[in-house]
């Protein structure tokens, strides 16, 4: 559930919005993004038949703006490690949400509609600036954090039977 209070009202209700079902590792796990005119709220639901999927709700209305499913997973054959659930918090910036999966992927939505603008996906080796053996794997927690034309994010996470990894990818722009 997302809520929309106003504190100048002691905290009453605005609206409200049901983003998933909610279940244990189900519904909005970590967090929402706001960019003033959406929240954009990430769906985990793994114990559905089809886990994930991004939401994008009016702050002025609280109705649904638009719907993001969740693609085929990166990783292969859906499985409760390999799904699309939404786990991790999003970040929002003018015109982009970043939404890292339980599939190893991390996705930039557009803000307009939810189409998939850009995918890079995480289950593999990478090479790293200390020589540790790093891999990818399912994203689940912190948001990626944006700064200085450089976007972070973490990839890997094993507890629950999810997919382990140990990486920090760094991303910029060309």
């Amino acid at each position: 559930m997302v809520y929309a209070l106003d504190p100048d009202k002691q905290g009453a209700e605005v609206w409200h919005y049901r983003a998933g079902g909610g279940s244990g590792l189900g519904g909005i796990q970590w967090g929402i993004a706001i960019d003033g005119e959406q929240a954009y709220v990430p769906v985990a639901e793994i114990y559905n038949p089809e886990p994930g999927g991004l939401h994008a709700v009016s702050l002025t209305t609280g109705l649904r703006a638009w719907y993001a499913p969740p693609p085929p997973p990166a990783c292969g054959t859906i499985t409760r490690a390999c799904s699309g659930a939404q786990f991790s918090a999003v970040t929002a910036m003018p015109g982009i949400v970043f939404s890292p999966s339980n599939d190893g992927a991390i996705r930039a939505y557009s803000t307009k509609d939810g189409a998939i603008v850009w995918t890079y996906d995480t289950n593999r080796e990478f090479p790293t600036v200390n020589r540790v053996r790093a891999n990818g794997g399912s994203m689940n927690g912190p948001a990626p954090v944006v700064v200085n034309r450089m976007m972070y994010v973490s990839s890997g996470y094993g507890t629950f039977g999810l997919r382990p990894g140990n990486v920090l990818l760094a991303f910029g722009v060309d």
